[in-house]
């Protein structure tokens, strides 16, 4: 047997064992197919595939969790070696019933009338048990690995001990013929031995082929004998040649992967062909491999790639979940919107195919946990809901007691203030129940409604008066308007005359109260603003035409003027500071506080006017003494 022939291994059917999964490594056949024509000496090809490469046969189907548990338990505590892709599969099945089965009975009880809200998810037996028994599968395929990696250990150094053999055998040209049969033997002991540690495999291989190799060619067999070894030798890898062709028509990709890896532990088995015919049975076997081969390959990558976009697609579902579990809900409006939101990344989520299987159960774990602590919170949320809105309609009950007490009073300014207070003590109390808080409504409204209905009546005389306050009032407006218009020397004697006349006047009503005022207001402060410049025009200029008699007084008359003015004007200055004091206590978040405010600053301008003309005064007299000197 020549180097042509020296096939690597298979690690799933022959001579290499992977991890405690043992599943087919997907290039170990082109991996063989290349090594064949390669010298003995040179490193196999090394192998691409990943362990996912192995997919179930035809899955049972189970429809209830209990047959799944069944099966596990049957596993578990069977003689039968625990398969990690039939396991993974029953993981899977189990959890999609169990997840059903949880959603079927929260329907029932949503059906049935009952709160999701309140809805407990009660604990499963069937999962408990089913978590137990496999922890016994997954302790007895640990156990099992260990077992397999002792025997591969032990199979490594029996074919040590064979290749040592062979060696020997080589060394002693002379005794080739005589034992070839010892040969043969040891050949089909080596055939026998199974798996051994895989980072031995490539280069025990190699080993063994060299020698075989040699031994073959110090051999010195019957030509005859030797050419009908090699015609049979033809006939069998032919036939696997068309074997692993037919294979390319295989609709079952994994299948014809499966099968392709049993030809070539064939293949392997088979002594060589003549040298001629070598290269080119190979070449055919190869070509037939690599066809298989990449079918199998594409399929998993696809396969990987569909799981991996699953992923990305249920990643982005469980950071949505997060993120609506994350904001903040400031009403039952805001909880039945999200409410709907989480309800439709479920039904998106159940439109999602498997996520890689390392990945699965944990990004499933992810959502479920975003969605169960979102309907946790929602819970939560309505049960206090329901304790505030029991309070509330307490605190409702409580004020109507009181208005009722009060409704038949005929204290008519102390009870209204009170009914006024409990009217606004009433806005300050939160939510019911539609139903009740417009019940509890009707009823504080009536109770109201009675005391105010009467006030009314008592009071229409008092309405008539106030009315006529209001025309009168407009009328002393309208006549202020009239002196501004007219203007004159005794223009600011006569609007005195006509705001005391106004503020003789008495109440009017309510709703005109604020309106009136400020129309009154903005008339007098225009018109008291245009006063005040002429006004103080003119007392500058007659202050600047007495400077000269005051000045015939004697000579410190002007000095003594200055500094009374001087301190006149340190006076004023304290009392504005004293006005702007008293604006900084004051609020303006009432009507009547905002009107004295206007008052104030009214006050607080004319002052301030006033100033002015006390500085314009001690001016001029420093103008005057600059002149005489």
């Amino acid at each position: 047997m020549d180097s042509q022939e020296n096939v690597l291994v298979n690690p799933s059917s022959a001579e290499v064992t992977g991890n405690q999964e043992e599943v087919v490594n997907a290039e170990t056949t082109v991996a063989a197919v290349e090594q064949e024509t390669a010298p003995a000496s040179e490193a196999p090809v090394a192998s691409e595939a990943s362990e996912d490469s192995v997919a179930p046969a035809a899955p049972k189907t189970y429809t209830t969790k209990g047959e799944v548990l069944e099966r596990v338990k049957e596993i578990a505590h069977s003689e039968e070696a625990p398969q990690k892709d039939e396991v993974d599969y029953l993981k899977t099945v189990f959890y999609k019933l169990h997840i059903a089965e949880r959603e079927a009975r929260l329907k029932e009880y949503i059906d049935g009338g009952g709160d999701p809200e309140t809805y407990q998810i009660v604990p499963d037996p069937d999962e408990e048990a089913f978590k137990a028994e496999m922890g016994i599968i997954k302790e007895r395929r640990q156990q099992l690995f260990r077992e397999q990696e002792a025997e591969k250990e032990e199979n490594l150094k029996r074919k040590l001990s064979i290749i040592e053999k062979i060696k020997g055998m080589v060394t002693s040209p002379e005794e080739a013929s005589k034992t070839y049969q010892e040969f043969k033997a040891l050949q089909q002991e080596w055939r026998d031995i199974k798996a051994v540690p895989a980072e031995k495999a490539n280069e025990l291989w190699r080993n063994y082929q060299l020698y075989v190799e040699q031994f073959y060619d110090l051999l010195k067999l019957n030509s005859e004998a030797r050419e009908l070894d090699f015609k049979k030798n033809l006939e069998a890898k032919t036939r696997l040649c068309e074997a692993a062709e037919k294979l390319a028509d295989e609709p079952d990709v994994i299948s014809a992967f499966h099968q392709l890896q049993k030809l070539h532990q064939e293949y392997r088995e088979i002594g060589p062909v003549s040298k001629e015919l070598r290269e080119e049975v190979w070449q055919r076997f190869k070509a037939a491999s690599t066809v298989i081969n990449k079918r199998h390959q594409q399929h998993f990558e696809g396969l990987r790639a569909r799981e991996e976009e699953n992923l990305e697609k249920k990643t982005a579902l469980c950071e949505k979940a997060e993120a609506i579990l994350a904001e903040e809900n400031k009403g039952s409006a805001d909880w039945d919107r999200h409410t709907q939101e989480i309800i439709a990344l479920q039904a998106e989520w159940k439109t999602i195919g498997f996520a890689p299987q390392k990945m699965n159960v944990k990004i499933f774990e992810r959502f479920r946990a975003a969605c169960d602590a979102f309907f946790t919170a929602k819970g939560e949320h309505f049960r206090n809901v329901k304790d505030a809105y029991k309070e509330n309609a307490e605190k409702k009950r409580a004020l109507i007691e009181k208005a009722k007490a009060l409704q038949d009073s005929t204290d008519w300014r102390s009870t209204g203030d009170k009914l006024i207070a409990l009217q606004k003590e009433w806005k300050t109390i939160g939510m019911v129940p539609k139903k009740l808080g417009d019940q509890l409504w009707e009823e504080f409204l009536g109770a109201c409604n009675k005391f105010f209905e009467a006030r009314n009546a008592a009071g229409a005389g008092q309405r008539g008066e106030e009315r006529q306050n209001l025309e009168k009032k407009r009328d002393v407006i309208a006549r202020i308007k009239a002196v501004a218009e007219e203007g004159g020397d005794d223009v600011q004697q006569k609007v005195q005359q006509l705001v005391e006349e106004y503020n003789a006047v008495g109440h009017v009503p309510f709703k005109e109260k604020d309106k009136l005022y400020a129309e009154y207001h903005e008339v007098l402060d225009k018109l008291y603003k245009e006063l005040n410049i002429n006004v103080q025009r003119r007392r500058l200029s007659r202050f600047k035409d007495n400077l000269k008699q005051v000045a015939e007084r004697g000579e410190g008359a002007l000095d003594s003027e200055r500094a009374r003015l001087v301190r006149q004007l340190e006076q004023m200055k304290q009392d504005v500071q004293t006005y702007e004091n008293n604006l900084g206590f004051l609020s303006a978040s009432s009507k009547k506080g905002n009107s004295l405010i206007d008052e104030m600053n009214r006050k607080m301008q004319k002052l301030k006017d006033d100033m002015q003309l006390v500085k314009d005064k001690i001016k001029a007299i420093d103008q005057e003494n600059v002149a005489k000197e």
